[in-house]
């Protein structure tokens, strides 16, 4: 039997806040492995100035709403927030969720949100990316209760620094967002548990040799590391019915139609449909899918993923 896991990330953004934690109870009542939200403080689609809920705030309230689901930001903005921060943030959320905090992290690249709240963006997308790989070292040592004190002239300036409580979770797991070969996957393969990448089915199959030559070169089995694709889903019985839905939402989100289409997603169409697809992804080695869903919050979508989609997978593998 073939086992596919799904999680879902709710844009943060366009919905009430009523319509978001409706939808993360319906996650959580059908049965998915992960709930996510962003962490941004402008809108990314669209007008940036339409309204959107903060990370770490909205995600910790969802695990309070929530019984089953792992929690966690899709993916976590390094320049945001001190590290040393961060893990005392990822495991209040592990107490807070009895032990369900998955600690997303990426290098951040939403130039517009730090100009405007006055965070430092740094000089390139290669030092922010220098700024992730010290900071997760950080992050993996302090969640694991050890000493962490910061080497002359890094970004960071920790002192001896240990952290209480540690988490619930013996090892608390820390999924790295991003495709970048030489920096991001390096840092997901010496500090990593899940990785989230994007593309068609070829390029991730690509990238994911890359991480191993990684693994391979810091000593690591990259079996412990679990692959998940990001994708995002519409659902109805024919592809015009899903197109138009799509449609629909990239309208409240403000979005031209024409900004939401990529190769590899959005997939649109039915359940057999999105289902062969996503076995495309898994015969790629990715068994996990986080399906982004817009507001508001398609119910259709996620009752059908959940109830026809994962039993056509699972059956297609048996």
């Amino acid at each position: 039997m073939r086992e596919l896991k799904v999680g879902i990330n709710l844009w943060s953004q366009g919905g009430t806040w009523q319509e978001f934690l409706e939808a993360a109870r319906l996650v959580d009542r059908l049965g998915y492995e992960h709930l996510w939200t962003w962490d941004h403080l402008k809108a990314i689609f669209g007008d940036p100035n339409q309204p959107i809920h903060e990370g770490w705030t909205a995600i910790t309230a969802l695990a309070m709403a929530t019984e089953k689901v792992k929690v966690g930001l899709m993916v976590g903005a390094n320049t945001f927030r001190n590290p040393a921060l961060v893990a005392k943030i990822v495991t209040t959320l592990d107490h807070v969720s009895g032990g369900r905090a998955i600690l997303g992290i990426g290098g951040a690249w939403f130039e517009l949100e730090h100009r405007e709240f006055g965070i430092d963006f740094g000089r390139s997308h290669g030092q922010r990316l220098d700024w992730l790989d010290e900071s997760v070292g950080a992050i993996r040592s302090l969640v694991s209760g050890q000493s962490v004190t910061s080497p002359a002239g890094g970004r960071y300036a920790f002192n001896h620094l240990t952290i209480q409580p540690l988490p619930v979770q013996k090892r608390l797991p820390i999924l790295i967002g991003g495709n970048g070969r030489t920096k991001t996957l390096r840092t997901l393969a010496r500090y990593g548990d899940m990785w989230n990448a994007f593309g068609l089915p070829e390029e991730v199959r690509e990238l994911d040799g890359v991480l191993r030559r990684h693994c391979e070169e810091v000593g690591r089995d990259e079996r412990e590391i679990e692959r998940s694709i990001n994708l995002w889903v519409a659902i109805r019985d024919t592809e015009a019915e899903a197109r138009r839905a799509w449609s629909a939402w990239m309208q409240l989100n403000r979005t031209p139609l024409e900004r939401s289409i990529e190769p590899s997603r959005p997939l649109l169409g039915t359940p057999e449909t999105i289902a062969e697809r996503f076995l495309e992804y898994c015969d790629a080695g990715f068994a996990t899918v986080l399906v982004e869903v817009p507001a508001p919050y398609d119910r259709e979508t996620l009752e059908r993923l959940a109830t026809e989609v994962r039993p056509l997978v699972a059956k297609a593998g048996a």
